[in-house]
């Protein structure tokens, strides 16, 4: 990858990271259903009256809502809401790397190279030494909420990969129309009336949590997280993500109070050092190997 869209996918990442702040205080405001229907809701309106319908088939269209929208936040939502951490949901959700590999190889035949393989086997190295603090205190019913949440991510990542080299912004504007009706009449199924009843009269946290989730996580987020996947192996931008949780769980340490222990820190500096095999590793056993003289 050019260094500029390892610099779009880091930028990417840490605005992932950050968005786990919005997610734990809109959760707090509405049920979580409802939180994901007006973060989909909004990163379609009003942009999809200024651009046109992508140029690719429908139903990618359609599913890539459907598996990000509602399978990804969905789930994640419903996660955090059950008290998950934030820090430690920024974590397992990062699932998703594995499983886009995993269906691109799958699907694609997009086999990742070694450095690609060596870097993600050091990275998850660092998120298990992590989880291995963390997973102690965590129940098993919202961790498996977040582990499917991270397969629908990475069967999103493949879907966009299939859609090719179109307008992203357009892809993931259009697509966001397809998750708020199926996440409305979810959220109104099984919370009742609940569902609806904080729109009446929306609070100033609600608002400042779907305008950051809609505009910072998705329109932006996953406009050029997609792009990126057009342009590049599923195997080269995936592992970019791995730099959400070391961002989210600062965040929940600062903004919440979750602690952050010494295994989680050094857990941290793995996952860097994956990244960093990944992203240069081929280039550095290109040198090593080249022939002296």
């Amino acid at each position: 990858m050019p260094p500029r869209d390892v610099l779009t996918a880091t930028a990417v990442a840490v605005v992932w990271g950050l968005t786990f702040i919005a997610i734990k205080i809109g959760v707090a405001e509405t049920t979580p259903l409802t939180l994901s229907a007006l973060r989909f809701l909004f990163a379609a309106l009003p942009l999809v009256l200024f651009v046109r319908p992508p140029k690719t088939s429908p139903a990618l269209v359609v599913l890539y809502g459907l598996f990000i929208g509602v399978g990804q936040f969905g789930l994640l939502f419903i996660a955090v809401r059950q008290g998950f951490p934030i820090g430690l949901a920024s974590l397992v959700i990062q699932l998703q790397a594995f499983f886009t590999i995993l269906f691109a190889w799958a699907l694609l035949r997009e086999s990742p190279r070694r450095a690609q393989g060596l870097g993600a086997a050091i990275a998850f190295a660092g998120i298990a030494l992590i989880g291995s603090q963390r997973l102690g205190g965590a129940s098993l019913g919202p961790l498996l909420l977040v582990v499917a949440a991270a397969a629908f991510w990475g069967a999103g990542n493949v879907v966009a990969k299939i859609a090719g080299r179109i307008d992203m912004l357009a892809f993931v504007a259009w697509s966001s129309l397809a998750a708020p009706a199926p996440l409305f009449l979810a959220a109104l199924w099984l919370d009742g009336p609940a569902a609806l009843a904080p729109l009446a009269h929306p609070s100033l946290r609600l608002v400042l949590s779907v305008l950051v989730l809609s505009y910072a996580g998705t329109t932006f987020g996953f406009g050029l997280w997609s792009r990126l996947l057009a342009r590049h192996p599923a195997a080269a931008v995936a592992p970019f993500a791995l730099l959400v949780p070391i961002v989210g769980m600062i965040a929940g340490g600062v903004v919440f109070g979750e602690p952050l222990d010494a295994f989680e820190l050094w857990g941290a500096v793995l996952v860097m050092a994956g990244l960093g095999v990944n992203v240069f590793g081929d280039r550095l056993l290109r040198r090593w190997l080249r022939p002296a003289g």
